[in-house]
């Protein structure tokens, strides 16, 4: 998949961890394993906000397109 979500270093770069991030954006713990692990086939604006205002980056930190050619 040419989106590649790089969750797990934004993560890591705030030494927080997917249960810390799970109560603070109130998404399911199972909900964001997928979306970090790049199983998500969709994510809504307002999640990808939440997560953004949670973890002080900009959704290009988490989000990247990789043109496979």
């Amino acid at each position: 998949m040419p989106i590649v979500v790089n969750l797990d270093v934004m993560m890591a770069k705030r030494k927080m961890s997917l249960n810390e991030l799970s109560e603070k954006v109130d998404l399911t713990l199972s909900n964001l394993s997928i979306l970090k692990t790049g199983k998500a086939k969709a994510i809504r604006f307002s999640t990808l906000e939440a997560i953004c205002k949670v973890l002080d980056c900009q959704p290009g930190d988490i989000l990247e397109f990789v043109n496979e050619v």
